[in-house]
């Protein structure tokens, strides 16, 4: 707990060097215009997929009903994008998540090692091959949770609940590999994973929780699609300096552990090749003994 904490500060520190401040742009700029790209030529046909979809449903018309009658009829011309919009956030996330693991992660990653821990041999125990495999075998498994656990979105207080621990197990399973890729071992990684499985799990939960705040956003309504163009990029630059918040956190704790871990691990001593037998045996292994003297014989009678 108190490296966790030891982390978290120092992470906070370092969100305000200016390179990783300059470093959030990449991911913010890529992330803007794919985004906007997408609107341009899906949005319209998307939020009338929706809008079709939910008059299908009588409970979903007579929740927009009783607006109506609480006067809140105006929700109902954005209930279908702000539908879109929340289905559209966990993607936004997760790509948001992957390209700072992509532009940032092995900057800062470096920007720690260098300051802190320059001493510390870097081992190469992970290629960026097996890290973009490993992130995106990482990201399809939460793909794959967020559909299946969408229907459970329904029942209002998982769906505040659901999304961020899926975020947070994404965040724990990319970063924590990418803060050890350089400078541990394959099996250093394995060992460290697996001794504070828990704690950077927490890490993870915590900082996906920290990554929904933006969603709250959308809550604004009317308001903010009619501000969509100015929040968008607003939002996700949230969510990109979020994630780099906390790339240097599980950068900040895994060189830390790994710097630990080999402070306590025995140095192997290697025995001595044998010498093959022959006159060279004889002159390494050193000068004979003498025999012992044969004892006294009796005097003859």
């Amino acid at each position: 707990m108190n490296l966790m904490l030891d982390s978290l500060w120092r992470a906070v520190a370092y969100c305000m060097h200016p390179r990783v401040i300059a470093l959030s742009f990449l991911p913010l700029v890529a992330m803007v215009l794919l985004s906007f790209g997408l609107g341009y030529f899906f949005w319209e046909g998307s939020v009338a997929s929706v809008a079709a979809w939910l008059e299908e449903y009588e409970l979903v018309q007579a929740f927009l009903g009783w607006l109506d009658r609480l006067g809140l009829g105006s929700l109902r011309t954005v209930f279908a994008p702000l539908l879109v919009l929340v289905l559209a956030t966990p993607l936004i996330v997760m790509l948001c998540l992957l390209l700072v693991a992509l532009f940032m992660t092995p900057a800062m990653v470096e920007l720690v090692g260098q300051r802190r821990y320059p001493l510390l041999e870097r081992r190469h125990g992970g290629s960026w091959v097996v890290g973009l495999l490993w992130s995106l075998g990482s990201t399809l498994l939460a793909v794959v949770a967020l559909m299946l656990s969408m229907p459970l979105w329904l029942i209002p207080p998982l769906v505040l609940i659901l999304p961020p621990l899926i975020w947070g197990w994404l965040t724990y399973r990319v970063f924590a590999f990418d803060a050890l890729a350089t400078h541990a071992t394959r099996e250093e990684r394995q060992l460290i994973l697996r001794r504070h499985r828990g704690t950077l799990l927490l890490m993870g939960i915590l900082s996906g929780y920290l990554g929904a705040a933006p969603t709250l956003l959308w809550a604004s309504g009317a308001m903010f699609i009619a501000l969509a163009p100015l929040l968008v990029p607003v939002a996700i630059w949230i969510y990109t300096l979020v994630f780099a918040f906390a790339s240097l956190w599980f950068a900040h704790f895994a060189l830390t552990a790994l710097q630990r871990l080999r402070a306590t691990t025995p140095v192997e001593v290697l025995d001595a090749e044998p010498v093959p037998p022959g006159p060279l045996a004889d002159s390494a292994a050193g000068p004979r003994p003498l025999p012992p003297p044969e004892p006294p014989g009796f005097p003859p009678a």
